[in-house]
């Protein structure tokens, strides 16, 4: 394993072909909502129906990052995320990523952008949360 950092465009291809992956995981999530949920036209659907997407995505993010550091798409494009001091991600560290990159990504991108003008390249959310992902052999 090396400790360099992948280059900007590797980590956006790589977000695009995550968020690939994360829409045929939203999608069997959506059904699932719909099956248990079936009056869509109901006042509390839609905001109900957002949190359990955000749940959804935060469970799939969490869950690969603090097992193995690599999401399925991170796997194919050879990154892993670790901590600062190269250890495996906790749980808390990974609450805290998703949630920042969230926020971060709402922001129009920011988060992402964030990376064009950092010293190190990694993402904001990677800084605020001490992660950062690496590249492996």
């Amino acid at each position: 394993m090396t400790d360099t950092t992948p280059g900007f465009w590797r980590r956006i291809i790589c977000l695009i072909y995550e968020s690939l992956l994360l829409l045929a995981v939203l999608f069997i999530a959506s059904f699932i909502f719909h099956l248990i949920f079936r009056d869509t036209n109901a006042v509390y659907f839609r905001p109900l129906f957002q949190f359990y997407l955000l749940v959804i995505m935060g469970y799939y993010f969490i869950w690969f990052w603090t097992h193995g550091g690599q999401t399925l798409a991170m796997q194919t494009w050879k990154m892993r995320v670790v901590s600062v001091d190269g250890s495996s991600l906790t749980k808390k560290q990974a609450i805290t990523r998703y949630l920042l990159a969230l926020v971060g990504i709402l922001l129009f991108g920011t988060g992402i952008i964030w990376a064009l003008f950092d010293r190190d390249r990694q993402f904001l959310h990677d800084r605020l949360a001490g992660t950062r992902i690496i590249r492996l052999a």
